[in-house]
């Protein structure tokens, strides 16, 4: 059996926002999975534990910065822009976002440079 890990008070404020936005089986307080005919209180909304393995799996992985923060991942500080983020590799500066920003500039200096030189 894994580890039990542990939220702080904060860390479950933000988990239950993300339960009742974006949890397939949570409904008006109550879980779809655990509904034999009697609804069902969802566990994860009352437990300061990560109880739910679909919540784990599905729903915790969609808000990056919570996720990297509960499974002490590393996060770094985008270089642009300043947003957490956890990178994919050990040499990514930029978020996902700026990433793309970034590079498009990159390669428009880098094209200016090369004709100015011909």
């Amino acid at each position: 059996m894994p580890e039990r890990i542990e939220l702080t008070p904060s860390q479950r404020r933000r988990c239950n926002r993300l339960i009742k936005r974006l949890c397939a089986n949570y409904d008006d307080g109550n879980c779809l999975l655990l509904d034999d005919g009697e609804p069902c209180v969802c566990p994860q909304t009352i437990s300061y534990s990560l109880l739910c393995w679909y919540f784990r799996n599905a729903v915790l992985p969609a808000e990056k910065e919570l996720y990297a923060e509960i499974f002490k991942q590393r996060t770094y500080r985008c270089a642009e822009c300043g947003a957490a983020f956890t990178p994919n590799s050990n040499r990514q500066k930029y978020c996902p976002s700026c990433s793309k920003k970034v590079h498009r500039r990159q390669k428009n200096e880098s094209a200016r440079k090369r004709k100015a030189d011909n």
